[in-house]
């Protein structure tokens, strides 16, 4: 009961997260669409376009990270390997924005990233595959779930 209620706090927590991330990048796009601003010669046109294209790229992969525990939650079931996978490159990710955090804006925003990681990580480690369905390895090494008896699969 413990695990769903997490995974659900951390699907909340991305989308609110993703929502956040589009608002700040709409800010910084019609900031820089309305100051004209340049970098290096840069058209500011190209700019505010990139902005935005990077906020809403930002806010569909946090809300697509955010459906996996979600899902997981609702099945209360671990997620497979491409979604497990996916949220190890979502918590590496806060990680290293958060490192970078402590430097430009501070220790709240690096707090803050550091709880979403820590969500992640929990979610991780509280659908980790234990038991039966686990596939342990067999007395050949493999690993497959193919003991004495079982089919082997290639």
């Amino acid at each position: 009961m413990v695990r769903r209620a997490m995974a659900v706090v951390t699907a909340i927590v991305l989308f609110g997260e993703a929502v956040g991330v589009v608002l700040v990048n709409a800010v910084l796009a019609t900031v820089v669409d309305n100051q004209q601003m340049s970098l290096a010669g840069m058209d500011p046109g190209a700019m505010s376009t990139g902005t935005w294209v990077l906020g809403w790229v930002s806010g569909v992969l946090l809300v697509l990270c955010g459906l996996i525990p979600l899902v997981a939650a609702v099945r209360d079931r671990g997620p497979g390997r491409f979604a497990r996978i996916s949220l190890i490159g979502c918590a590496v990710v806060h990680g290293v924005l958060g490192a970078l955090a402590v430097g430009l804006v501070g220790w709240a925003a690096f707090a803050v990233m550091m709880v979403v990681l820590g969500l992640l990580v929990l979610t991780l480690v509280s659908y980790a595959p234990s038991g039966p369905d686990a596939a342990p390895a067999d007395a050949g090494g493999r690993g497959d779930g193919a003991g004495a008896g079982a089919p082997a699969t290639v």
